[in-house]
């Protein structure tokens, strides 16, 4: 982002060259056009709003010494007579042309703060309100958002262009918030036309934290022809970048409650047991237990986390729960250890805010929802590394209790498996999924836009083959997690080969090219026939 320092040195640059005999500088009368005046600003914090002042004074007087070198001149610049406009006051609420006449502004750039809906404070909250109105659903996003409104609505009142950037976590370009927020802005006339992808901001505090952050920048549609996307050190030149920040079109892909194609079963969330962990015992507390009162070997399972299943090996549990759903009370109501857990879940329920607990604190030993399969079912973890190029999936047995970190899909074939397990389901799921931090946070909305090929039968049995040689490939390493198997770094030749030999067959059923056939080129294909497939629906 350009600062004023760095406004400065692209001044000097410019007056360099005209020094240097390209045009005369006799021709021209004041050679110095970038001045301290141009700048205002807004900071909320009296003492920010003093060290910004500072910040520019010292690059002004910094600049104005190199320019003195340049031009061999004594400009006379101190003490320094120019004023730094920096406002006092709470950006959100004031009337940004109270600080600058909109017909003198042209660049809007900064880095506002990023909270999330759960860590605002109750003035951050009403803020979003006082931009968005009160039950607008951008009110449940990130906080940065409230400046992007506010410096649209700047550009639409001053009638000529007015270029605005923001530095903001990258979330805003993910998941819901691309049809929330963005669809709002884009119907307004907004048009980004140039962004950085995610990058990793880390801070220089002493307590560091790594912050996932993009650059969007946009302005009013028509203002510029050619769009620039920086992606490290990839630069992309583009005809138009939509809010996922890919060159393709606008797409807006909403949180679905029902699954695009009826006939693959529904995706839900695993078991919820809200208990403050007085449900689960590890491997030798079940041991105990089941040692001291053999009754309890029916009513104890392995349970299954999104941290289990991905660094456990394969097939090994130890973490368990009591399961009592279906149970006889006559065989546990009389067992103290028992009892004892069952009276803590209470009370952790009934201290609740929410009335969907408090209900169930009248049944303790049940799980507050359960969503157990009662047939094999495949598992989605619902976070995994960015680091890696597939998400692990994987089929379990209903004896297994899968918890609420883990998505679950009961009755999913093969064929299924493949599909989701490839490059392009990946493609598709790195473009519009949320994230933490940056690693994938897979949800519904993901696999119920998802738009599925319409494959032979040939190459239907293709992929379920292939699928079968992913899992077969696994199989070969029963003592590694499959977060061992699935490490860029470590990954076996057998799984790898098997993957990319699914890639192939997946990539076939689509009618994709194997060869010259970017991620990019994917993601368009794929939202170009989501796009067919809602209009088909009415959409």
């Amino acid at each position: 982002m350009p600062s004023k320092k760095s406004s400065l040195l692209w001044k000097n640059e410019v007056i360099s060259e005209l020094y240097r005999g390209q045009i005369s500088m006799d021709a021209v009368t004041d050679p110095i056009q970038v001045s301290i005046a141009q700048f205002h600003g807004i900071e909320i914090n009296d003492f920010a709003v003093t060290v910004a002042k500072t910040a520019l004074w010292i690059a002004e007087s910094q600049m104005m010494k190199e320019t003195e070198k340049i031009l061999l001149l004594d400009l006379n610049f101190l003490p320094l007579k120019t004023n730094a406009n920096i406002v006092e006051g709470n950006a959100l609420r004031l009337d940004w042309e109270s600080v600058v006449d909109k017909t003198r502004l042209n660049y809007i750039m900064g880095n506002p703060p990023f909270v999330g809906q759960a860590l605002r404070n109750k003035a951050q909250s009403e803020d979003m309100v006082a931009v968005f109105g009160s039950g607008s659903p951008e009110t449940k996003q990130d906080y940065v958002i409230c400046w992007y409104r506010k410096a649209l609505e700047c550009m639409i009142a001053a009638g000529h262009p007015i270029y605005t950037a923001f530095v903001s976590t990258n979330s805003i370009c993910q998941g819901e918030s691309v049809p929330t927020f963005w669809k709002g802005m884009m119907d307004r006339g907004a048009e980004i036309i140039f962004a950085y992808r995610t990058f990793v901001w880390n801070s220089e505090a002493s307590e560091k934290a790594a912050v996932h952050c993009v650059i969007v920048g946009f302005s009013l549609k028509g203002v510029q022809k050619v769009k620039i996307i920086f992606d490290n050190d990839i630069i992309i030149k583009a005809q138009h970048i939509n809010p996922y920040l890919k060159e393709a079109d606008d797409v807006w892909i909403n949180n679905r409650s029902s699954f695009m194609v009826s006939e693959n079963p529904k995706m839900v969330k695993g078991s919820e047991p809200t208990d403050g962990g007085n449900f689960f015992l590890s491997a030798a507390e079940k041991n105990d237990l089941e040692k001291k009162y053999s009754v309890l070997e029916k009513y104890i399972r392995p349970f299954l986390g999104g941290k289990e299943f991905l660094n456990e090996p394969q097939g090994v549990y130890n973490r368990y729960c009591f399961w009592f759903q279906d149970g006889n009370p006559k065989d546990y109501a009389g067992i103290q250890e028992v009892k004892e857990r069952l009276e803590r879940i209470k009370q952790l329920r009934l201290a609740s805010n929410s009335d969907r607990i408090r209900r169930m604190a009248d049944y303790p030993y049940l799980f507050c929802q359960n969503r157990q399969s009662k047939s094999s079912y495949m598992v989605i973890p619902r976070v995994s590394s960015e680091n890696r190029k597939y998400i692990p999936f994987g089929f379990i047995c209903p004896d297994i209790v899968c918890g609420d970190t883990n998505y679950m899909i009961p009755n999913a074939t093969k064929y299924m498996f493949g599909i989701m397990s490839s490059n392009v389901h990946m493609a598709w799921t790195r473009t519009v999924a949320g994230r933490l931090k940056s690693d994938y946070r897979y949800s519904p909305a993901v696999y119920n836009n998802f738009p599925w090929p319409n494959p032979t039968d040939e190459q239907k049995a293709k992929i379920e083959q292939t699928a079968q040689a992913i899992l077969d490939a696994r199989a070969l390493y029963p003592d590694a997690s499959l977060a061992d198997l699935y490490d860029e770094l470590t990954m076996p030749p057998e799984l790898r080969k098997a993957h990319q030999a699914n890639d192939r067959a997946v990539m076939a059923a689509y009618g994709f090219p194997i060869k010259n056939f970017t991620e990019s080129d994917c993601v368009a294909a794929l939202m170009k026939m989501y796009q067919e497939l809602t209009a088909k629906e009415g959409n």
